[in-house]
């Protein structure tokens, strides 16, 4: 499928946008682009907080940023590295352990309670973005290996209709753009 995409939306910064000879015209574009928007909203939300301000919580039962931005990464790695079929950054890379979080290795965040959430502290602005800028590439380089045929092989058959690699991918994007959004909510509701 070809797509007639805008070469440079206007929320883009110049250096931000494709060139006019550079437009996105496939779907793996677009979805990096989507990624890509996930990434820059991440850097955002953490840009020049301390380790006090990203485990901060508006609330006792709140979701701190740090927690916020740890959990996306973690399930766009987990979700990616799945249907690619490789390892997970989170360990080929080491961040499991410079992270030294007291959960599994395989957590993502999925269903943990507000206490867990609060052990997701001591954590820098710098970690987050060094985990989340290894994941983006990770990502990155594997929509760059495929084609619009790929998007509608079966990845999981839990569901009814089975989940293809493009229903995956869309949901991947849609849980983490709501997540850095939150964050930057965060961000906001706690003046920082």
């Amino acid at each position: 499928m070809r797509l007639s995409i805008p070469c440079a939306p206007p929320r883009l910064r110049a250096t931000e946008a494709k060139s006019k000879t550079e437009c996105m015209t496939t779907t793996s574009e677009l979805l990096e682009d989507a990624f890509t928007r996930i990434r820059d909203t991440v850097r955002r939300a953490v840009r020049g907080l301390s380790d006090d301000d990203l485990a901060a919580r508006p609330g006792p039962e709140a979701n701190s940023i740090a927690w916020l931005v740890w959990h996306l990464t973690r399930v766009q790695d987990d979700h990616v590295a799945e249907v690619a079929g490789t390892e997970q950054v989170w360990t080929s890379d080491g961040w499991f352990d410079r992270f030294g979080l007291p959960f599994d290795a395989d957590a993502t965040g999925y269903a943990q309670s507000p206490a867990e959430v609060g052990q997701v502290a001591g954590i820098s602005a710098e970690q987050l973005v060094g985990y989340h800028e290894a994941v983006y590439a990770a990502t990155v380089a594997y929509l760059r290996t495929l084609d619009d045929t790929d998007l509608d092989r079966v990845v999981d058959t839990n569901w009814n209709p089975p989940v293809t690699l493009a229903v995956r991918l869309v949901s991947v994007i849609s849980d983490d753009l709501q997540h850095a959004g939150q964050a930057s909510y965060v961000r906001g509701l706690l003046g920082l």
